[in-house]
């Protein structure tokens, strides 16, 4: 390797950080500033010269974000609870059985894919308040609680399992329940952490659909509550700042935990020795 080309790579992997977590730190940053702090200075600085938590009080005063972090929290866990074991047995069923239409059905979710949700918001409303579930959690849970994507991570990492492993269990009398439970689930622990991570993401994120469907303000979740910060005559950016820590935070701590089963991937269905 020539002698410039290792500093080029750490240039290159700086300027991606800068880019990836650079937004972050500047709203966390304009979180901990007092109202004596000119956020808008130019050049802008990162450190806080008075650093405080009045903010974030601030925030609750104006809102009330507990209650709707957990309408969130109960939505994104359902939402993670249902793609993960749907997901993987839906996932198990393409990958490792044999019936009439299993490639059919597989076609139907590459195809769910290309659909855009955008697309099939009004039908999906409609649903709902035919089944009286518009105004409640769970009719926010519903339309996303398999998704296509996650049936076909997990599809793939079934079929990137060794055979061999389930015919023995096979021959030893285990039965398509017990392999998949004892045998083919624990191999792919790093695609179902994939499966919670974007999951969780994505139900915590979610901003068009629970505002379509709640109408009740003690129902919010968060994305919808922290709108309530930009009011029309005033627009604190110190608050704002401060509410969307709040909303990142859970996220930071979910990849936190999972991260280990997140990064070894579907890599660890392979046999040794």
């Amino acid at each position: 390797m020539r002698w410039w080309r290792l500093p080029l790579r750490y240039l290159l992997l700086l300027a991606v950080l800068a880019l990836t977590i650079g937004p972050f730190l500047w709203q966390l940053s304009t979180s901990l500033k007092g109202p004596g702090e000119d956020i808008y200075r130019y050049p802008p600085s990162l450190i806080p010269q008075h650093a405080t938590l009045a903010n974030y009080a601030g925030v609750a005063e104006i809102i009330p974000v507990w209650d709707f972090a957990l309408n969130s929290l109960k939505v994104a866990t359902a939402n993670v609870v249902t793609n993960c074991v749907g997901a993987a047995l839906a996932g198990y069923a393409l990958a490792r059985m044999r019936f009439r239409g299993r490639k059919a059905a597989l076609v139907v979710f590459i195809m769910a894919m290309l659909v855009p949700v955008e697309s099939i918001m009004i039908a999906q409303f409609v649903t709902m308040r035919e089944l009286q579930l518009n105004n409640t959690l769970l009719g926010v849970v519903l339309p996303g609680c398999i998704g296509a994507m996650n049936v076909l991570l997990m599809r793939n990492a079934f079929a990137g399992l060794p055979y061999e492993v389930e015919e023995a269990a096979f021959v030893d009398g285990a039965n398509a329940w017990q392999r998949f439970v004892r045998i083919a689930l624990p191999s792919v622990k790093g695609t179902l952490a994939v499966v919670a991570i974007f999951s969780f993401m994505g139900a915590w994120d979610d901003f068009l659909w629970p505002l379509i469907v709640l109408s009740d303000q003690s129902k919010f979740t968060l994305t919808i509550g922290l709108n309530f910060l930009h009011g029309t005559f005033a627009d604190n950016q110190r608050l704002v700042a401060a509410g969307t820590v709040i909303a990142v935070v859970p996220l930071i701590v979910l990849f936190a935990c999972l991260q280990r089963y997140f990064f070894r991937g579907v890599g660890e269905g392979a046999v040794k020795g």
